[in-house]
C-alpha cells in the first residue's frame, strides 16, 4: 500500500498513476481535494484524501486512517512542496515561512504519524522529494533551496537511523521538471523532463534500492559538481552559468 502525500500534480500525482498502474494500492493525498477526486476518478480504485501537511493534527488522523483501511503502509512518499523565486533583495518572510512551513514542516508531521506505523510493521519505505536545488546557494532560490537541503540531511539520518532496523529510507532529487511549480521561472531551465519521465526514474531507483535518485543525470552531475567544489569555484561557476 503506497501513501503519495502532495500528490495532486506534477511528479506525485504522476507517480501515483505508475503506481496504480503496477497494481499497487494508492492513496493520494493533497490540499486541492478537487483535482485528486478528478485523478481518482480516471484511476478506478486510487483513493483520495484531502489532507493539508501544514497540520499535524490533521495529518496524525489522516495516517490512522489510512492505516484502518489497508492495515498497513508499505511506502509514504512526501513530495508537497511550495516554490517562489526570491533573492535577498526583495526578502519576504511570509514567504520564507510557508516554504519552511510546507517543503519542511511538513514532512516532519508526516514522519511522526507513520514512523511508529513503520516500527510496528518492521517493514516500509520512507521517501522525500528533494531537489538539487538544495545542493549549493542558486540565485532566486533564497527560499525553496535552503527546504531542500534541510530535506536532504534529514533524509540522511534516517536512513543511519532507521536501515540497520531494516526500514527503507530514499531521497529524490529532481533536476527541472515540468509541474506547476516550475511553470513559473522565466528562465531556460536545462534539460527539462515530464512528470512522468520523473516518475519512472524514481520507480526504476526505488526498485534498485537506492537511497538516492536523481534525474536527469545529465544535468544533475553538473549540480553533483558544484556541491564538492571548494566555495570560490563553485560561487564562480554558478554566476557563469545564471548571469548573477
Amino acid at each position: 500500500m503506497v501513501w503519495l502525500v502532495g500528490a495532486s500534480s506534477g511528479i506525485g500525482a504522476a507517480t501515483a498513476v505508475a503506481l496504480h498502474a503496477r497494481g499497487a494500492q494508492v492513496v493520494v493525498s493533497a490540499r486541492g481535494e478537487s483535482a485528486l477526486n478528478a485523478l481518482c476518478a480516471v484511476h478506478p480504485g486510487m483513493a483520495a484524501l484531502a489532507l493539508d501537511t501544514t497540520d499535524a493534527d490533521a495529518v496524525s488522523r489522516a495516517c490512522d486512517e489510512v492505516v484502518s483501511r489497508f492495515e498497513r503502509i508499505d511506502l509514504v512518499l512526501y513530495c508537497a512542496g511550495h516554490y517562489k523565486a526570491m533573492s535577498a533583495l526583495d526578502f519576504d518572510l511570509a514567504q520564507h515561512k510557508r516554504h519552511l512551513s510546507i517543503n519542511y514542516e511538513g514532512a516532519l508531521n508526516v514522519l511522526a504519524a507513520v514512523l511508529p506505523v513503520l516500527r510496528r510493521q518492521g517493514q516500509g519505505h520512507v521517501s522525500l522529494v528533494s531537489s538539487v536545488a538544495g545542493f549549493r546557494g542558486l540565485p532566486q532560490s533564497l527560499a525553496y533551496g535552503p527546504t531542500k537541503a534541510a530535506l536532504t540531511h534529514l533524509a540522511e539520518v534516517l536512513y543511519l537511523d532507521l536501515h540497520p532496523l531494516g526500514l527503507g529510507v530514499s531521497v529524490v532529487h529532481p533536476g527541472f521538471v515540468q509541474t506547476p511549480l516550475t511553470a513559473q521561472n522565466t528562465f531556460a531551465m536545462p534539460a527539462l523532463i515530464t512528470p512522468e519521465v520523473a516518475a519512472e526514474r524514481m520507480l526504476a531507483g526505488w526498485a534498485k534500492g537506492a537511497f538516492e535518485v536523481q534525474f536527469p543525470k545529465r544535468f544533475t552531475l553538473w549540480m553533483q559538481l558544484l556541491r564538492i567544489l571548494p566555495n570560490r569555484l563553485a560561487f564562480a561557476a554558478v554566476r557563469r552559468m545564471t548571469g548573477h
